[in-house]
């Protein structure tokens, strides 16, 4: 998280051009949504597990970050990518994903905007909720993603389940009790998929990636170069974790 706040302050200082980052995580980690409450973790079932824990810059509610790749895109506001409301940038970036799973062979639609009454704010869990222009395959969600606008920059990330049990997640939040458990994992299992299960194949994550990356050129017309990240995204990345993302006044602020 702090490596993604790094080049968004890069991007958005125009230091470095719009830039898309691909990722994994080691081990498992739950992300909180920037405003979402702690108390929807169950910290003991997520210790006894040994998975990690963070709060994104970017909204939304919990992730669990397994078997999956993830996507960040930063940008300067100026970007045309990114122009307009968050709505719009969103309908606009959708069409990437699209394009990036289709080159996978997968029949995805993208949803248009939610009324107010679809929306389910109380629900912790990210894959659970419907979104504006949200990647959807055989009516299951199959991308969960959230933007953060900070001064001149953009930031949007997204997790896009590989493989493995989509469910997991629902062993580290907080119920009431197991019968609200196993209903919110039987409940999530019928809302969210993952590529594996859509393709039957196992999707790898180098399969995926170049798909992304492909997709994402087609579709917005830009030619993506590989690079690195500068010494001094390094440096802040490293400060952001020092300041902010390791420290309990950021992730147990709410």
């Amino acid at each position: 998280m702090a490596v993604d706040e790094a080049i968004l302050e890069a991007t958005a200082g125009a230091l470095q051009p719009t830039t898309l980052r691909l990722y994994a995580w080691n081990p498992n980690c739950l992300s909180l949504g920037q405003s979402q409450s702690i108390s929807d973790v169950d910290e003991k079932r997520l210790q006894a597990l040994g998975w990690g824990l963070v709060r994104r810059p970017t909204g939304g509610k919990a992730i669990l970050h397994a078997d999956e790749l993830t996507y960040c895109i930063c940008a300067s506001k100026d970007d045309r990518h990114v122009a307009g409301s968050v709505l719009e940038s969103y309908r606009h970036l959708s069409h990437g994903l699209l394009a990036a799973l289709k080159n996978l062979g997968l029949a995805v639609n993208s949803e248009p905007q939610k009324s107010s009454s679809e929306r389910d704010n109380t629900n912790p869990i990210c894959f659970e909720v419907p979104s504006d222009y949200e990647i959807k395959l055989e009516d299951k969600k199959i991308i969960g993603s959230a933007q953060a606008r900070k001064a001149n920059g953009v930031l949007q990330h997204g997790a896009i389940p590989l493989y493995g049990d989509i469910s997991r997640i629902t062993q580290v939040l907080a119920f009431e009790d197991d019968e609200k458990r196993n209903q919110a994992t039987a409940q999530l299992r019928a809302r969210a998929t993952n590529l594996a299960t859509a393709s039957k194949n196992k999707i790898t994550w180098k399969q995926a990636a170049q798909a992304l990356i492909c997709g994402f050129g087609n579709a917005l017309d830009v030619e993506i170069r590989v690079g690195r990240l500068s010494d001094s995204e390094r440096g802040r990345a490293k400060q952001l974790v020092e300041e902010k993302y390791a420290n309990d006044s950021w992730t147990r602020r709410m």
